[in-house]
């Protein structure tokens, strides 16, 4: 064990040889913001991951314990290196994180973090890319679903499009970061539960243009059979996915219900409503970000079909 924990903080160390210092203030749909600063130290093989400046504790439930902030970092670093090494703890032994007490990444009971860990995780992840200079921003959220009554209740996460980057665009529809949830078969999802899946396609267009296009989001439509009360959790319904170097951001998602006597509910990002029979509900998942100016040289556009092609 030790030997895996060696190797990887040496590999970890290599990515710090590679970064350079960064920042970023990644602004939430409610106006609060996570601020990181990576600061590297080349002579001790070190990076300083610094949250000063974040928003204070919120009086909703997106705050986020310090765990999941540190498993977010994890994350983060993990994926920037290339070598096939376990995730451990090694890995986090070269850099220094610094939280600051009270704000919304280290709330202090009675503080709820209910979303702390589904939908806030995602936005510390996104601002340490944005920081690192990496990729545009995914989804950013979890759009999370949930909807039931006194006899069936059902949650789920409903993918979005990733964000493009240097030499790679992003992908259509794909759970990213930090999600690791996959849907119900629509069979399943029939059989079980009093609802009809009218539909579940890639948003056409939604991902942000640029050099590498951002992956398209999804559209989802549920119709109820009972009457259910549904409720959504998901961010990037008032602030885009970031694109990068010039890229544009992605789509911004939208919850609703389109009811049967032709009303429309809009649920905002978080949103609760009580549906009757035959109501649907729509949810429509943001883009990814883009990467890079848009070129119109056709050498480049064909260079963008090869990089698909791989991805």
């Amino acid at each position: 064990m030790r030997h895996v924990q060696d190797n990887a903080e040496e590999a970890v160390r290599r990515v710090i040889d590679a970064l350079d210092d960064g920042e970023y203030a990644y602004e939430t749909d409610s106006g609060a913001v996570i601020r990181v600063t990576v600061r590297v130290d080349r002579a001790a093989r070190r990076a300083t991951i610094d949250f000063t400046g974040t928003s204070a504790r919120l009086a909703t439930n997106f705050n986020a314990p310090r765990a999941v902030v540190g498993a977010a970092v994890l994350y983060v670093f993990r994926t920037l290196v290339a070598d096939d090494i376990p995730l451990n703890e090694g890995c986090l032994r070269p850099l220094d994180i610094v939280v600051p007490p009270g704000s919304l990444l280290a709330p202090e009971p009675p503080a709820a973090v209910v979303a702390g860990n589904v939908e806030t995780s995602q936005a510390i992840t996104g601002a340490l890319y944005a920081a690192l200079g990496v990729q545009a921003e995914g989804s950013g959220t979890m759009n999370n679903v949930t909807f039931g009554n006194e006899r069936h209740q059902y949650y789920a996460t409903v993918a979005s499009g990733s964000g493009a980057g240097p030499g790679f665009p992003g992908a259509d529809v794909v759970q990213t970061h930090m999600t690791n949830s996959r849907l119900t078969d629509p069979e399943v999802l029939e059989w079980r539960l009093p609802v009809r899946l009218e539909e579940f396609t890639v948003r056409r267009g939604s991902g942000g243009a640029g050099r590498r296009r951002g992956g398209d989001g999804a559209v989802r439509r549920i119709r109820f059979l009972e009457p259910m009360t549904v409720s959504t959790l998901s961010q990037h319904r008032r602030v885009p996915p970031y694109g990068m170097a010039g890229g544009a951001p992605g789509a911004l998602g939208a919850n609703r219900v389109e009811r049967t006597d032709g009303t429309v509910t809009d649920l905002g990002g978080s949103g609760s409503a009580d549906d009757g029979p035959g109501d649907v509900l729509v949810i429509e998942t943001p883009g990814g970000g883009g990467y890079g100016r848009p070129s119109p040289d056709p050498h480049q556009a064909g260079e963008e079909i090869d990089d698909l092609r791989a991805f």
